[in-house]
Formats: C-alpha cells, structure tokens, sequence
C-alpha cells in the first residue's frame, strides 16, 4: 500500500510563497515509526526540532514541496492554486490512500472530497482538521511545507515571520508602502493587510498636518 499526507505552510502569509508539503510511505499503512522521527503538526515545534525530524523523515519515505509565488496568489485563486497542489502531489505519487489536513470548514469535506476523487482517481481520501497533529504522515508533510517556506522567507532578509500580525512584517510594509514605489514581487498586494496599512497611512499623514 502506498499512502500520501499532504499539508501547507504560509496560507495566511502577506509574504512569500505558499507551500504545498507532501510525504509518501510505501508499504503498510503503519505511521509509527513516522511519529518516532519526530512527525507532528510543524506549527507545534521549534525549528531546530523540525530540522532534525525533517533529517530522519528522509529515510523513512518521499518527500516532494511545491510552491505557489505571491505573484500567482496575485493574479490568482488562493484557494484553486491550493487544490492544484494537491492534484499535483497525487497524480506525481500515485498513492493508494491520501491523509489531507482540511482546507475548509469540516461542511465542505464531503464536497471536496468529492472533487478530489474525480480529479486523481484515487477514491480512499481522510481530510480531516488539525490531521497534521493526528496523523504523522500528514505530520511529515507539514514539516517539509515549513521548512521550505522558513527557507523562503529567510532568503527574503529581515522581513519578519511574514504573517500579517507579525509587527516587524507590519512595520517593513509600512515602510515599502510610504515609499510609494511598486512593491516587490514577494509582497501579496491584494491581502487586506496592505489596504488596512494604506488606510492608516492616510489617516496617519492627515492628523500630522
């Protein structure tokens, strides 16, 4: 039996990329040993403890990460280009069953389900919430989708974590945005943050003057 996990990193990011993690394990579907290794929700533990997981996962199955750039998020459907990740891992591995932490609300599950097994052909699929801290094949899928997005948004210099309540991502964009220069490629323009940092902005410039 082949089994897939799939998760994502930096969905609700102002910065960056999103990242689609996926892990396959060949053989029966006993996920202990990738609990062991140190599987588990990434969001849950230190960076150090994700790196040294990440090592010992190697041995253990497949590893593969696609990203999706905020210039696609963009011009695009976060929610589609999401899908398309997932769409991507499953015809690349071909897996038996698939392991997906939920990317809507628990009432729209059986929809997407449904659409999943249309467009892989697979039709054993477990989504479920918070299935990166249940399930440790979905645990290694998480950890590969942070580090590639930690990565990312390290070659980025000091941007912060680049999520919206971060305040040195707060203050970089505040920064970006009164310069009143085109803003770089990694920015997601159209986020709500960045009409919130307009706004006060010109709220800021009328109450000095």
């Amino acid at each position: 039996m082949r089994i897939l996990g799939l998760d994502e990193a930096g969905r609700g990011c102002v910065l960056g990329p999103l990242t689609v993690g996926a892990f396959c394990l060949d053989g029966e579907d006993e996920q202990s040993p990738l609990r062991t290794a140190g599987a588990a929700d990434s969001k849950a533990i230190s960076a150090r403890r994700r790196a040294e997981a990440a090592a010992r996962l190697q041995s253990l199955g497949q590893v593969r990460v696609l990203r999706v750039e905020a210039t696609e998020i963009d011009a695009g459907n976060l929610n589609e280009l999401e899908h398309r990740c997932f769409v991507d891992h499953v015809l690349h591995f071909r897996p038996d069953r698939v392991y997906l932490d939920a990317p809507v609300h628990p009432a729209g599950i059986p929809r997407l389900r449904a659409r999943l097994e249309a467009e892989t052909g697979v039709r054993d699929w477990i989504i479920e919430p918070k299935a990166d801290a249940t399930w440790p094949v979905v645990g290694a899928a998480s950890i590969a989708a942070k580090l590639a997005r930690d990565a990312a948004i390290a070659e980025l210099g000091e941007v912060g974590s680049g999520y919206p309540s971060d305040p040195v991502t707060r203050a970089l964009l505040t920064r970006l945005l009164a310069t009143g220069e085109p803003l770089p490629s990694w920015v997601r323009s159209r986020w709500g943050t960045l009409s919130q940092l307009r706004q006060a902005g010109l709220f800021s410039g009328e109450t000095a003057g």
